[in-house]
């Protein structure tokens, strides 16, 4: 029998990918919106503090429109992202009134949080919305309003590293990242010759080199970005598990110390 984890966390940072939000038709997966609402709103109720961190705008947007790739030019991708938040955010909201919950939406810029002003407004919300009995947080970046130039950057880069500074900013005991995928590899899960991390405890060059590449075609995120969240996680002294979001009540496992996924954690 495994040992169980150590995970003492009542302040806790769901994220989850676009890849585990949208099926390949471009619709989105009740299966797994009605389970993250199920799940947060026991969370919620049985007192723990909970957020969500949601990408998915883009990919919920291209299945409304009925488009088969992911915009290239930025524009088109802003607009779709505007067309898929709406629709987005009132599938959870009605999927968590089913549970006697509420979504309260946040859509954050990198600027919003480095300004001093609007960093302690948005602290001030997340306060506030944690202190609600039947509102639940749901984050994601806006996506029709960011921008990345020279002078200019308003963009989080994508949804990991966004969770990531959530669970930073409001001191989140842990950040489960819920995906496509059962944990970190040593390579590609699909090969004979790899295994999954059951810890990690450091991010160095052999980590970093076994980490893939970019994510599916409706979103951003792929195994060097759950990275790059994971280093800034244990930098905060916070812990972080990496699991496959098919059944999201696999997060009640995952705080019950089974060992399930991979844990980021320090020594």
């Amino acid at each position: 029998m495994q040992n169980k984890r150590e995970i003492h966390a009542n302040r806790i940072v769901l994220k989850i990918g676009t890849s585990t939000l949208i099926k390949d038709n471009s619709k989105p997966n009740f299966k797994v919106i009605n389970g993250l609402a199920y799940v947060l709103s026991n969370l919620k109720k049985s007192g723990k503090e909970v957020v969500l961190v949601s990408s998915g705008a883009i990919g919920v947007g291209m299945g409304i429109l009925g488009l088969n790739e992911r915009p290239y030019k930025v524009s088109q991708q802003q607009a779709v992202a505007s067309v898929g938040q709406t629709e987005l955010i009132q599938l959870y909201n009605q999927a968590l009134q089913k549970n006697a919950m509420v979504a309260a939406q946040m859509l954050l810029t990198r600027d919003v949080i480095h300004f001093p002003e609007s960093h302690t407004n948005v602290m001030n919300t997340f306060q506030e919305l944690l202190n609600v009995p039947t509102a639940i947080p749901i984050i994601n970046e806006n996506d029709s309003m960011t921008v990345s130039e020279m002078d200019h950057h308003t963009k989080f880069g994508d949804n990991d590293q966004l969770s990531a500074i959530v669970a930073n900013l409001i001191d989140a005991d842990i950040l489960i990242m819920l995906s496509d995928i059962d944990g970190f590899y040593n390579g590609n899960p699909q090969l004979d010759s790899t295994h999954k991390y059951d810890t990690v405890t450091a991010i160095d060059e052999k980590i970093i080199s076994a980490a893939g590449g970019q994510g599916s075609i409706f979103g951003t995120g792929g195994m060097a970005t759950k990275l790059k969240a994971a280093k800034m996680i244990l930098k905060h002294h916070q812990q972080m598990i990496l699991a496959n979001g098919k059944d999201p009540e696999i997060v009640f496992n995952l705080l019950a110390g089974e060992n399930i996924g991979t844990l980021f954690t320090e020594n």
